[in-house]
């Protein structure tokens, strides 16, 4: 299977998010111990839809989904860990498996991003960074404590972990109303069983219906790949310092001043969109094990040129993108990274005595082609939809839209009035 069949059958398999694969394991040794998990795999690991998706694993994906649980063996130690210290199971680690597998970069064609996919507004209501310098959604460690935040919401809301995983893919508000609506043919089913309840009614998305199969299936092949005939390689597990530079820093400069490459710099900071560090503010930036000692010294004495992101020149009359561009040997578009704002007038002209960033080369090569971390969709199935901003409640965006908060309630199957920031919230339309 080429590069592209893989990548291809992942789309397919898993979604569409754009992930890179890669290699290694979670098994090891030519005898294992029984495998144990902390979430209910064995009681449905019979399901006709998870012994689908085994089949899928250990058949025509099986080169993607080994090299994308190779991928995990790099980031599963801390998704473990973190989840485990916030009181949820350490198996969810493979919500990621299945979301991006295990990739920073993912980014699918809702525009959600990173190896949790999560949309914009949902990100910056737990607490992530998402402009144009910066996405913590690509940071496998601030994007992890982000959604372990959004699973505890869901774990209290649903009572029930399967619950919690199909509305972290489907929406609190659907999963809420399917609840309501099907009350009477749930009636008898209790803990996890409730989702497989829920997913036999005609109403939750295929992919929603899917999500728990899926990670059921993904957990009993990732704790024992060697009897589905998976290969996993190990990789190094992610370990890193921090120092903290100033702003307009290129990773270039920081690579160097580690005395390391700007691979491993750029591969530790996922989030940092456009290789250099923000315009404003300090910033903590991470770096190898061993390499912040005698860091500061070290980038104090690199040259000017290797410390300097930027030439700042002024527009004059006549200069267009093309020409201001070429005076730095980039592209318009590599010129648009560092100057979001600048549009040319009607004739194609920039408005003149306009201040315009320069990159340097060493900038430029370091930065990711991303689309716009602005860019947010959602499904016009939905009806209007808020998105709740801190410190708001259901009072004020009942105010908000002329509505009530019963009604807010009805129309999100919400069995309490409690929300959270970055919820989407539907105020108006079709129950």
């Amino acid at each position: 299977m080429t590069p592209t069949d893989v990548a291809a059958e992942a789309a397919r398999m898993f979604g569409d998010s754009t992930a890179q694969v890669a290699d290694e394991p979670q098994g090891g040794g030519d005898v294992s111990p029984e495998p144990t998990w902390d979430i209910d795999v064995r009681s449905y690991e019979t399901h006709k839809r998870v012994e689908y998706y085994l089949g899928r694993f250990q058949g025509p994906v099986r080169a993607t989904f080994s090299e994308w649980l190779s991928r995990g063996t790099r980031y599963e130690p801390m998704i473990r860990a973190k989840l485990q210290a916030a009181g949820l199971p350490g198996d969810l680690t493979y919500l990621a498996l299945i979301e991006s597998g295990y990739n920073p970069h993912a980014y699918s064609r809702a525009a959600a991003v990173g190896m949790w996919q999560m949309m914009t507004a949902t990100a910056k209501g737990v607490g992530l960074r998402v402009d144009w310098w910066i996405d913590e959604r690509r940071d496998p460690v601030r994007s992890t404590d982000a959604a372990i935040r959004f699973l505890n919401y869901l774990h209290e809301q649903f009572g029930s972990l399967y619950l919690a995983a199909a509305a972290y893919n489907g929406g609190p508000g659907r999963i809420a109303r399917g609840l309501t609506r099907y009350a009477d043919q749930l009636e008898g089913s209790s803990g996890e069983d409730v989702f497989f309840a829920l997913a036999e009614q005609n109403y939750l998305r295929a992919e929603t219906k899917d999500y728990v199969p899926k990670m059921i299936a993904a957990a009993l092949v990732a704790k024992d790949p060697q009897r589905y005939g998976v290969t996993v390689e190990s990789r190094p597990v992610l370990e890193y310092d921090t120092v903290r530079v100033g702003p307009e820093t290129p990773l270039a400069a920081i690579a160097k001043a580690a005395g390391v490459t700007l691979d491993d710099v750029r591969e530790l900071n996922p989030h940092v969109l456009r290789g250099v560090t923000p315009l404003k503010g300090s910033f903590t930036v991470r770096v190898p094990v061993g390499r912040a000692a005698g860091f500061d010294s070290m980038y104090a004495s690199l040259p000017e040129a290797d410390r300097k992101a930027f030439t700042r020149v002024t527009t004059k009359k006549g200069a267009t993108m093309v020409s201001t561009a070429r005076r730095r040997g980039i592209t318009t578009k590599q010129l648009k990274w560092y100057n979001p704002r600048l549009k040319a007038t009607k004739s194609g002209t920039l408005p003149a005595g306009r201040v315009v960033l320069l990159p340097s080369p060493a900038v430029v090569a370091a930065a990711y082609d991303v689309p716009d971390p602005a860019i947010e969709r959602y499904g016009s199935s939905r009806g209007r939809t808020h998105i709740v901003r801190k410190g708001e409640n259901l009072s004020v965006i009942a105010k908000r839209y002329k509505t009530s908060v019963k009604t807010l309630m009805r129309l999100n199957g919400l069995r309490k009035s409690m929300i959270y920031p970055g919820q989407v919230i539907v105020v108006r339309g079709r129950r």
